[in-house]
């Protein structure tokens, strides 16, 4: 699998997962469209934190942590019903995925 973004062709795991990061408002674009959301300002915060958060700690956050760091420095009183309306497919993969970030460590690799 790859996505086209702004006429080039970027590489993915099985997963849709870029292999190499992408901070691109184009590469949002694209991915989005392939997972059915349309993106909104809402998505967009949550996108900025889990970048932030990978330019930072070389990877993204787990949901615990995710919704604890976007609700203390983005969203106050931010709760998982908010950030799962947004990426239903579970907030921290799925948002990491339209940022355009490689696949999240996952359970166990923090």
């Amino acid at each position: 699998m790859a996505y086209v973004i702004d006429g080039v062709e970027r590489e993915t795991d099985d997963e849709g997962y870029l292999l190499e990061p992408d901070y691109s408002d184009a590469a949002c674009e694209v991915i989005a469209a392939a997972e059915g959301i349309a993106l909104t300002d809402a998505h967009r915060e949550v996108i900025e934190y889990m970048r932030e958060r990978y330019r930072e700690d070389g990877h993204t956050p787990n949901f615990r942590n995710m919704l604890k760091g976007f609700a203390e420095s983005v969203r106050p009183g931010t709760d998982s019903k908010y950030l799962y309306d947004l990426f239903p497919a579970g907030p921290a993969k799925q948002a990491a995925k339209i940022a355009g970030l490689p696949k999240p460590y996952g359970k166990g690799g923090y």
